[in-house]
């Protein structure tokens, strides 16, 4: 099913970017940390922390156009935390949750084919929410486990191409998503998922 989702989301913006037939791909990694803020309960008045997991983004671009300075991208952003640990006194809350978000976008880099790019970027797409089976306490987690949702997308970066075809990324970006299951009422429909990361990038 997460399968299926995700080949609906990729495959128009792999579509709408091989007609570029001139242009260029890129291929990004990289690692670093989620954030949520913490979120109260109204009916205890109890807050929830979010832990930072170590976290991961995979972004595949494709080069549309460049006009001047500016050029434009189809990209894929791709964003993983496997495990981000949950704090709440009470306890009745799920003991951790892991997240994927998938957001087709475009990406608008100034002083593109330099070395050093700053990019900004937005889109939409897909999340999943996967809430532990277990509570924070102890016992087992009544609600669901699995939790769907549409997410917009918006970031800012900067590439530096210091080798030939490589280069390093540095990303912040936000994922305004639905709420995960918590089996409590926060008051709150959606939430930022925060994203802050570096790695490695490749062009071909």
């Amino acid at each position: 099913m997460l399968a299926k989702r995700l080949a609906v989301l990729v495959v128009p913006v792999l579509i709408l970017a091989s007609s570029a037939w001139a242009q260029k791909n890129d291929l990004s990694v990289t690692a670093g940390r989620f954030f949520v803020s913490t979120q109260t309960v109204p009916s205890s008045g109890d807050p929830i922390h979010f832990g930072n997991p170590a976290s991961f983004t995979v972004d595949y671009g494709r080069l549309l156009v460049i006009r001047k300075i500016f050029g434009i991208s189809a990209e894929i952003p791709v964003a993983v935390f496997p495990k981000m640990d949950l704090n709440y006194y009470p306890g009745k809350i799920p003991h951790d949750i892991g997240a994927l978000f998938a957001t087709p976008s475009i990406r608008l880099n100034i002083f593109a084919g330099d070395s050093v790019t700053p990019w900004v970027s937005a889109g939409g797409g897909y999340g999943r929410f996967w809430e532990s089976s277990s509570l924070y306490y102890y016992g087992t987690n009544p609600g669901p486990t699995g939790t769907n949702t549409g997410v917009v997308q918006a970031g800012a970066g900067l590439d530096v191409w210091f080798w030939h075809r490589w280069g390093a990324r540095f990303e912040a970006r936000d994922f305004y998503s639905g709420v995960p299951s918590l089996d409590v009422d926060t008051g709150r429909s959606r939430q930022h998922n925060y994203y802050v990361g570096a790695g490695v990038m490749h062009r071909f």
